[in-house]
């Protein structure tokens, strides 16, 4: 294995370095995306960047340690993900650089290449010689080695609904084998292929999800739950072994997500794992390529963490699990890929402190084998430490945080960065990497990222506690959370910052407006100052169960919007404000930014300015994130820098 992660090095070219780590090793995309082994052990095909930043699919026969394929796409075509089909055979999806963004999109293009790179045809979308709508693997069918299903789309046809075929992986032809029973639906098969289970917006109220079963393919589709926007649901995520009970995560009976098993024949929902204070997820045992047992669960609160459960049938798969858990304590192992009689397996461990590692795990001789690390420059004993905290909210919430803090510093009277996330709803920062806690700890900041209400993996109360409250009791959580790094002595009162992306800018200008004493300044990146404005631009309110979010969210009240925007509070600012936004964003318009800009030029309030012509909602390019980094650092320092040290 050792010779494959040398031909892997040689084929890529890189250099690593035992300096310190540069605005360009945190913005640099990873040069190693994905390993895949094949069915039978015989070969691993991995993804790479090359210098120019193209995608590379490399084929390499374990037995040999040679390379015997390599495909990439030209122009703007690049490679999305792989998957072996078969023993023999790869499926590639294909992105392709459209229009002003400089990210990659989904072309909805299916592409597939023998191991040794013959037999290359494109099989779905436009380009290919049969099935011309785009499509998405919804199952590689392990048993059958020359199809795989397939739904297809047509987003420009007015009504129509999706299609599920079996799709040739030789030669790209189709049979239509199903119809979703509703538009815009998720399809999720059985053991067998057969697509069973559909969950989508009713067709009568774009304010309900639906969820929707059929006993086998000659059934009728039944509807078997509905669920309100504020309601509990239970999410489907894969049949069991027994071709019957659906395996999901479920807040019906908890108020945090569950992991369940639902009989849809008798409607009965069984909680089989459930932490009282965050959502948890299952841990699976596999058999032959399927869903064999749920073995344990994971979940992230304090720490990383995964139990096992005791009684279970497959020990076996739950032993070598464990033992990985050991080697890996607080770290976040998957399964990437595996040969079908499970005797070898490729993993990637992660963590807030250790990049994406691949290995090798032989099940039979219980044997791990390293094989790279995904960004080879960035290693874990240069990085600075990311760890929970915890603390109460002025009204009695639990709140938990992120904390990361520079290496070689004392963690007392530190200059303090704010860094609330977006969405808000539903999202939360979990214990992974975040490139700008990093970034922002290696120049010498303490980085706080709070979970403050109304983020996800709390509990559905703890979600919906943030609806219509944007502007309010979520800033107050956040700033909760810096008076508790303060109270404890971390971090310096009269040197603190707030940065955010999206929602995270929205706050940081909202904190600067609700506590003009305590903050010295304020990032918005791709942030909104006027509320109202996002009911007249942006990407959102184009469809129904957009705008009906939204109006879930933030409301209609145009006084409580108001009082909630930076835009109409500007008087009681102080702090300066650097705005950053990308020029094609369709979910935060330029406009918001532009509003802001002219109302702080006519108060001639200090701000800059920064905005790059081809990014989106966020940058991609890694030399616009250096450049992003270069000025905020420039702009954290001018005002909570050392220099600003108070006597």
């Amino acid at each position: 294995m050792r010779l494959l992660f040398c031909i892997l090095l040689l084929l890529c070219q890189f250099s690593v370095t035992a300096q310190s780590l540069t605005l360009e090793d945190y913005a640099r995309q990873p040069q190693f995306l994905e390993i895949k082994i094949s069915p039978t052990g015989k070969y691993l095909a991995a993804t790479t960047r090359g210098e120019e930043g193209n995608i590379f699919l490399q084929v390499i026969d374990i037995k040999t340690n040679q390379i015997i394929s390599v495909r990439h796409f030209t122009g703007r075509d690049s490679i999305g993900t792989i998957n072996w089909a078969n023993a023999e055979r790869l499926l590639i999806t294909l992105v392709r650089d459209i229009g002003a963004l400089e990210s990659p999109v989904s072309t909805g293009e299916i592409f597939a290449v023998n191991a040794d790179g013959t037999n290359a045809r494109m099989l779905t979308g436009y380009r290919s010689d049969t099935e011309k709508d785009a499509a998405t693997v919804i199952n590689y069918l392990p048993e059958d080695d020359k199809f795989v299903l397939i739904v297809t789309a047509t987003p420009n046809r007015v009504g129509s609904f999706s299609l599920i075929k079996r799709l040739n992986i030789d030669n790209g032809r189709t049979r239509q084998i199903a119809r979703a029973p509703m538009r815009s639906s998720g399809m999720i098969t059985d053991n067998n292929g057969v697509a069973r289970i559909a969950v989508g917006v009713d067709q009568n109220n774009d304010n309900e999800m639906v969820l929707m079963y059929r006993k086998d393919e000659r059934s009728d589709w039944q509807t078997l739950r509905k669920y309100g926007q504020r309601d509990g649901n239970f999410q489907p995520v894969v049949f069991m072994s027994d071709n019957l009970r659906i395996l999901g995560l479920s807040d019906t009976q908890t108020d945090t997500k569950a992991i369940s098993i639902l009989n849809p024949e008798t409607g009965k929902e069984e909680i089989i794992a459930h932490h009282p204070k965050v959502d948890v997820s299952p841990i699976l045992s596999v058999k032959s390529g399927l869903v064999n047992e749920v073995i344990g669960a994971a979940f992230d609160y304090d720490i990383y963490d995964e139990v096992f459960f005791a009684d279970i049938e497959d020990k076996e798969f739950s032993s070598h699990l464990q033992g990985l858990r050991s080697a890996f304590p607080e770290r976040r192992i998957s399964i990437s890929s595996g040969t079908r009689d499970n005797s070898l397996a490729v993993l990637s461990v992660r963590s807030a402190n250790h990049p994406v590692e691949f290995y090798i795990y032989d099940f039979k001789n219980r044997k791990l084998n390293y094989l790279l690390n995904s960004t080879p420059w960035l290693k874990a004993e240069q990085l600075p430490q990311t760890s929970s905290i915890f603390y109460k909210s002025r009204d009695g919430l639990d709140i938990h945080g992120v904390l990361t803090l520079p290496k070689n510093k004392e963690a007392k009277n530190l200059p303090l960065i704010l860094l609330p996330h977006g969405g808000p709803h539903g999202i939360r920062d979990y214990l992974v990497m975040d490139e700008d806690a990093k970034v922002l700890a290696q120049h010498g900041y303490a980085v706080l990222q709070p979970n403050f209400r109304g983020s996800g993996g709390f509990g559905r109360s703890f979600l919906q506690m943030g609806f219509l409250n944007w502007g309010t009791t979520m800033i107050d959580d956040m700033t909760d959370g810096v008076m508790h790094l303060v109270n404890q002595g971390i971090a310096d009162k009269d040197r603190i910052c707030v940065y955010g992306a999206s929602y995270g800018g929205y706050a940081s200008l909202m904190s600067v407006v609700r506590e003009p004493d305590l903050y010295k300044c304020a990032v918005s990146f791709v942030g909104m100052s006027d509320l109202n404005l996002m009911y007249e631009h942006g990407d959102t309110t184009e469809s129904r169960v957009g705008l009906n979010i939204l109006e879930m969210y933030i409301g209609r009240d145009k006084e409580r919007l108001d009082a909630q925007s930076a835009i109409k509070n500007l008087d009681r600012l102080k702090a300066p404000i650097f705005i950053i936004h990308g020029k094609e964003d369709r979910r935060v318009p330029i406009i918001q930014a532009e509003v802001l800009r002219d109302e702080l030029q006519k108060r001639n309030h200090p701000f800059e300015w920064m905005v790059k012509e081809k990014e989106g909602h966020g940058f991609y390019k890694p030399e616009n994130n250096v450049e992003r980094w270069q000025k905020m650092l420039a702009f954290f320092d001018k005002y909570i820098g050392e220099s600003r040290v108070t006597n």
